[in-house]
């Protein structure tokens, strides 16, 4: 019975995760957490132990996408990429990085895009905007990062501000971290590894690959 019990979560599990990474592949949700809790809603799994990892919601995107956007997907994501690209070419002055699913090539179409900026202060970056005539929506972001004060073994919660902005295919979401927070990495909600990020350079010779 246990193995009959286990097999049934296993499977449960998994097709939590393909609907899950339906959503954010076609929808543009960005949250692994509310995409799997909705995910379970629709399909009546209640029990926790029947929800996905992030991990397994991120194998089903990439399986999504190779399937049935094998045609669209690839030239979705360049021009996602590209417009990062335009955007941190205005943002220069704030040490601009990509990360999240526009980066690591999950992203499908109209995805939020998520660029980190390095400021001394948010309202510098909240200035610069409104002297550029942005239009822009403020809020905030939570983010683990490793604990600056344990000697890097273990992670802490930040809160930083965001600026979200309406890009030409999709919203792009620009947190503002103090200027030497460039040495430390966010957490991967997918893995709980360091998130990958790169820089305005990195991102011009991505797009030419």
């Amino acid at each position: 019975m246990a193995k009959d019990s286990g097999g049934r979560q296993s499977q449960l599990r998994q097709l939590v995760a393909q609907q899950a990474a339906r959503m954010m592949a076609e929808d543009g949700v960005s949250d692994y957490g509310y995409a799997k809790k909705k995910a379970g809603r629709q399909l009546g799994v209640v029990d926790a132990n029947c929800l996905p990892s992030n991990a397994q919601i991120e194998e089903e995107i990439r399986l999504f996408h190779d399937i049935y956007n094998n045609d669209d997907q690839p030239e979705a994501l360049r021009l996602l990429r590209q417009d990062a690209l335009a955007t941190m070419q205005i943002f220069a002055r704030f040490n601009p990085h990509l990360t999240g699913s526009v980066l690591d090539g999950t992203a499908g179409q109209y995805a939020e895009t998520h660029i980190h900026l390095f400021a001394d202060s948010a309202k510098e970056v909240e200035i610069f905007l409104l002297n550029q005539q942005i239009p822009y929506d403020s809020n905030d972001k939570s983010y683990r990062v490793r604990d600056r004060k344990a000697g890097g073994k273990n992670s802490e919660r930040m809160k930083v501000p965001m600026f979200t902005l309406e890009g030409p295919n999709g919203f792009i979401k620009l947190s503002v971290f103090e200027f030497d927070d460039i040495r430390f990495s966010t957490k991967s909600v997918v893995n709980g590894g360091n998130a990958e990020r790169l820089d305005t350079e990195g991102l011009k010779a991505l797009l030419a690959t």
